[in-house]
């Protein structure tokens, strides 16, 4: 196998720039049963990659809040849960406001711009939410891809970095090469496309993407980093009810995004490189603010700190894991933002998928499952289809 990469070594892309947040809410029933799957993988890191690869990222289970919201009411992804054996905790606004010391319990919706005087209207309502012990995040998400890389070229994968791919050939009704910036050509039977927010693009050079029914599009986005406040226990929340998630990290800092609230610009890419790379004023403040709002402890300060890295956004928010109309020519694509957590079991899922259906299996018409080593769960991997109608009860933002 070879790992074609333009950056100059594993995880040097957005994947760098990620919160790294593993949680489990997901609108789809293979979506929440994929994340729970994978996060045995972050449990046992070490003997998920099968080798020494020395220093090794960490899952930190700080545990996840997911704020009550209109756009996904937890009667519709509760079920989803239950049925993949999801750990939670429901709480009313009196159970949160106790175990979440300091937070506003207030029901702000729809979230507003922060100039709008509207904004800082009291709330006339509370919320509750659902906790999910099991969650949290990874310290170091680009670590997390030196240690795959590591560990793949332990088991025989060669990496190619500063290579990019700028054609790729079919011979017979089927992928046959690929062709690199530099002249070199390389022969393969089969090509997967984990090309992020480049992944249009290298369907397009593919000849792929008439039969989707579901698009992909670059999204610049930004996580601003500030100090926690005091006492603040770490826990991740996730609060589209003012349009923005967060999580503590080791050291007491505190990683804020947003979560495509509708009032927000969006900033859509025809080119990912054009993406600038260093945070801006305007959305570390209206962030920092949100977040404010909900944590009225956290301080503002007055200049931008974080980073800045582009998704590679599905039409609903879910990804495509799936085969082309280029026979030997598969895409994992469509990532969203949302699944650096499902990092430890994608590759398995598109390794299932790649074996069927290259032995004669008809995907599109009868899709195939993934049994899930750790929790037995049978994952349809129709619902990452190119073809399915696009997800309606995605909430239409990073959650998925």
């Amino acid at each position: 196998m070879t790992v074609l990469d333009r950056a100059a070594g594993p995880g040097q892309g957005s994947t760098s720039a990620s919160s790294a947040v593993v949680r489990y809410n997901f609108s789809t029933a293979s979506g929440v049963a994929a994340a729970w799957e994978a996060h045995y993988g972050w449990l046992d890191w070490a003997g998920h990659l099968g080798q020494d690869v020395g220093e090794l990222a960490r899952f930190e289970k700080s545990g996840l809040v997911m704020l009550d919201v209109e756009a996904a009411p937890r009667a519709a992804w509760l079920p989803l849960f239950d049925e993949a054996g999801v750990p939670y905790e429901e709480w009313d606004s009196a159970t949160l406001a106790a175990r979440v010391p300091g937070i506003d319990t207030g029901r702000y919706w729809p979230p507003k711009p922060i100039a709008d005087s509207r904004f800082w209207d009291d709330a006339e309502t509370t919320l509750g939410a659902v906790y999910t012990p099991d969650a949290g995040y990874v310290t170091d998400p680009a670590l997390a891809a030196v240690n795959l890389a590591n560990a793949a070229a332990a088991y025989g994968a060669e990496f190619r970095f500063r290579s990019q791919v700028t054609s790729v050939s079919a011979k017979g009704g089927r992928v046959a090469s690929v062709g690199l910036a530099d002249g070199t050509r390389i022969a393969c039977d089969v090509v997967v496309n984990a090309a992020g927010p480049w992944s249009g693009a290298l369907n397009r050079l593919a000849g792929v993407g008439a039969d989707f029914a579901v698009n992909v599009r670059p999204m610049r986005q930004e996580v601003a980093h500030v100090a926690a406040p005091e006492g603040y226990a770490g826990l991740a929340i996730a609060d589209m009810d003012l349009g923005t998630y967060f999580r503590g990290e080791v050291g007491g800092g505190l990683l804020i995004g947003g979560t495509e609230p509708e009032c927000d610009p969006f900033q859509w890419l025809d080119d990912p490189d054009d993406a600038a790379p260093h945070p801006t004023m305007a959305v570390f403040e209206a962030q920092v603010t949100r977040a404010a709002r909900r944590l009225p402890d956290l301080t503002v300060p007055n200049r931008a700190r974080g980073v800045a890295g582009v998704y590679d956004v599905a039409d609903d928010w879910t990804p495509i894991y799936d085969r082309t109309d280029l026979p030997g020519f598969y895409v994992a694509i469509g990532t969203s933002g949302n699944q650096f957590k499902n990092a430890p079991v994608v590759g398995r899922l598109l390794t299932t998928l790649i074996e069927h259906v290259e032995n004669g299996a008809d995907h599109d018409a009868e899709p195939v499952r993934f049994l899930a080593p750790h929790t037995g769960a049978k994952i349809d991997l129709g619902a990452f289809s190119r073809r399915r109608s696009p997800n309606t009860g995605s909430s239409g933002t990073v959650m998925g």
